[in-house]
């Protein structure tokens, strides 16, 4: 049997060159505040690449994506030990773009505590009176860089955003600006709306695009997961404060409770975590069994 080793790790994902194509891995592990803890979630994995999966099927109308299959007969022979069970996703090959395409349909964390400084949101003018987690006239694209590990995202203007596709691709950095931007609001929207149709709110979330071969826009990475999207029960939503979530948002508030904790969960916070993850992909998909 061939051994892999990858030649990208991310702070949760491991990416495996194949040849003509990618594994792409969600591993257990969990970031927050760009840093990655101590502590795997048992199962985090599998969820991620489920819900990745049920999004690229549910989109592929409005934007092409990098999925291949999840099954491992697919796969090299290597993907086929317990490890990676339920955990990879074959990926066709693309050249990423520069940014992270994030949207906003409700205003909450970073967003909030700027709109209350001076009313804007990564630049953007929003409308006075917001109550926190309160949903906005319109979803609203604010992108970030792409930070490497141990580093911090960047909130950029869109304007600043085609400099920094300019600079990478010569020529093209409008072009591909302007592109991101209506795809990201045309998927968050669709998926937003059959979301609350099962009882969940997606209050932001964050999309990767790449290139293929032919120099299309493909949609990449993972795709409206508990790790990149801030997911929020829609029964008992109220405006005018911060709402219980599905997502790794419920890690995060811990640790700002408990500030001395380096990082290390406790067990009991661990099944918590991947009981919400589960909770969010069975709602979503229908799907009770990973």
């Amino acid at each position: 049997m061939k051994e892999y080793t990858p030649f990208k790790q991310g702070k949760v994902r491991e990416i495996y060159d194949v040849g003509d194509e990618l594994v792409m891995v969600a591993t257990d592990r969990i970031s927050a505040f760009d840093v990655i803890l101590k502590n795997e979630i048992e199962g985090k994995g599998d969820v991620l690449t489920k819900m990745s999966r049920f999004w690229f099927d549910y989109t592929k109308d409005i934007v092409p994506n990098h999925m291949i299959s999840v099954d491992p007969e697919d796969m090299p022979e290597f993907f086929r030990q317990p490890r990676f069970a339920g955990k990879s996703m074959l990926c066709r090959k693309l050249e990423m773009l520069p940014i992270e395409c994030i949207v906003r349909g409700y205003i909450t964390g970073s967003g909030w505590a700027s709109y209350q400084k001076d009313g804007t949101v990564c630049g953007i003018k929003l409308p006075e009176g917001l109550k926190e987690s309160q949903q906005l006239p319109e979803p609203i694209y604010t992108p970030s860089t792409k930070a490497e590990i141990g580093d911090h995202d960047e909130n950029i203007s869109y304007e600043q955003s085609i400099e920094v596709l300019e600079k990478a691709f010569p020529g093209k950095g409008r072009e591909y600006a302007e592109a991101l931007r209506e795809k990201t609001l045309a998927i968050y929207k669709k998926c937003a709306d059959y979301a609350r149709s099962r009882g969940i709110i997606i209050a932001d979330t964050k999309f990767e695009f790449g290139l293929d071969k032919d120099g299309n826009i493909v949609l990449g990475d993972e795709m409206l997961t508990p790790d990149s999207s801030r997911f929020w029960p829609l029964e008992g939503y109220e405006p005018g404060k911060s709402q219980p979530s599905y997502d790794k948002q419920f890690v995060r508030d811990w640790l700002k409770q408990n500030p001395d904790s380096d990082y290390d969960l406790p067990e009991e916070i661990i099944d918590k975590t991947i009981g919400k993850y589960k909770e969010a992909y069975a709602q979503i998909t229908g799907e009770h069994e990973l």
